[in-house]
C-alpha cells in the first residue's frame, strides 16, 4: 500500500521491459507487458480480470523510456506524460483526423490523465505507436505502450499517469542512444516519483 493525499492507495507500476527497471522495483507491484500496444493492452486487461471483475488498484503508473524530438526534452530528463495519442493511427484517407480511431464513440483522440498524483508537473503529450521512431512524428515524447495503457485505464475508470525517461532524440541515432540509456532512469524515477507515493 502507498499513500498520497492522505488516502491509502494501491498502485500498480507497469513497464514494458525489465531492462528499463534494472530489477530495482522490489517491494512494488510491477507488471511487465513486453513491447508494443497489443502486448500492453493484453497484459493490463488480463491483470484487471475478466470483464474488469478484479481491479484492486487505485492508480496505474507507467514507467519506461521514450524519445523526444523538437528539443522539447533532452536525453536524461524524466518527464510526466498526462496526455496520450495513438501516433500511428492514420485513417485520414476516409476523412478521419490523424490519431483518431474510426467508428469509436466517446473516446477522444487525445486521452487525458485523471491522476491526482503527479510530482513532476511537465504534462507532456506522449505519442504511442508500434514503430521505433527515427523521424518526425506526433507527441512531445514518443513510446510504444503508454496510449494503450491509458486507454485500458480510461475504459475501466482507473486513474493513470506515465513517467518517461528520455533515452534518445527519436532520430537517426535513436537505436544506439536507447541501448546506451535504457536502464539509466530508474534511480531518478524512484527518487522523484516513487518516494512521493
Amino acid at each position: 500500500m502507498s499513500s498520497y493525499g492522505n488516502i491509502n492507495k494501491k498502485t500498480l507500476i507497469v513497464c514494458a521491459l525489465k531492462t528499463e527497471t534494472q530489477s530495482q522495483l522490489g517491494g512494488y507491484d510491477v507488471l511487465y507487458t513486453g513491447v508494443g500496444k497489443v502486448n500492453a493492452t493484453f497484459k493490463l486487461t488480463q491483470k484487471f480480470g475478466k470483464f474488469g471483475s478484479h481491479i484492486p488498484y487505485d492508480l496505474v503508473i507507467n514507467y519506461g523510456t521514450a524519445g523526444s524530438q523538437h528539443w522539447k526534452y533532452s536525453k536524461g530528463d524524466l518527464v510526466d506524460c498526462t496526455r496520450f495519442v495513438q501516433r500511428d493511427m492514420d485513417v485520414s484517407g476516409l476523412g478521419f483526423k490523424l490519431g483518431q480511431t474510426p467508428f469509436e464513440e466517446d473516446i477522444p483522440i487525445i486521452l487525458q490523465s485523471d491522476s491526482e498524483f503527479n510530482p513532476i508537473g511537465k504534462k507532456a503529450l506522449c505519442g504511442s505507436g508500434d514503430s521505433f521512431v527515427q523521424d518526425k512524428t506526433m507527441g512531445d515524447v514518443v513510446d510504444m505502450e503508454a496510449y494503450a495503457l491509458a486507454k485500458v485505464c480510461n475504459l475501466y475508470n482507473v486513474p493513470f499517469i506515465s513517467f518517461k525517461y528520455i533515452s534518445d532524440g527519436a532520430d537517426e541515432d535513436a537505436g544506439v542512444d536507447w541501448e546506451e540509456n535504457v536502464g539509466k532512469g530508474i534511480v531518478e524515477f524512484k527518487e522523484k516519483v516513487l518516494c512521493e507515493l
